[in-house]
């Protein structure tokens, strides 16, 4: 490396994946209630969930993060999405049957069910804002070590 020639530091995974919603009451029934995920900030713009270690489901109300928010005098810059998202939650192989029989005993349509040419699986689903959920198991992606 030459004088002047940084090193391009690392990434070391996704932290957040977020979701913009219309009701944050309505996302915390569906993602704490239905899906189980724990809550471990609630406020009236946000609800942040707890996936697993070191990642979280962020839900925005939208329309209310457009603008700046303020955290401990410092700026977080609004930010917003339009239109319907989609996100993937990682799930066992031999669990995906399970999840299957709960999505349908809790009236959630399963809009598809699609098999990789890697070997995963996928439950597609929708919250109730038309964001596209996805159930993922193990081998969709080549660098999925799980």
């Amino acid at each position: 490396m030459q004088r002047g020639e940084m090193r391009m530091p690392e990434i070391i995974g996704v932290l957040e994946t977020p979701v913009y919603v219309d009701d944050m009451a309505v996302a915390k029934d569906f993602y704490a209630g239905i899906l189980g995920l724990p809550v471990m900030v609630e406020s009236s713009r946000i609800c942040a969930f707890d996936v697993a270690p070191s990642q979280v489901l962020i839900t925005f109300l939208r329309g209310v993060c457009d603008q700046d928010a303020l955290v401990n005098d410092d700026v977080v810059p609004g930010h917003r999405m339009d239109g319907a998202g989609h996100f993937a939650f990682r799930i066992k192989t031999d669990e995906l049957d399970v999840w299957s029989a709960y999505l349908n005993e809790h009236e959630i349509v399963i809009d598809s069910h699609v098999q990789w040419p890697g070997g995963g699986e996928s439950l597609y689903f929708r919250d109730p804002f038309d964001n596209v959920v996805e159930l993922a198991t193990p081998g969709i992606w080549a660098n999925d070590r799980f």
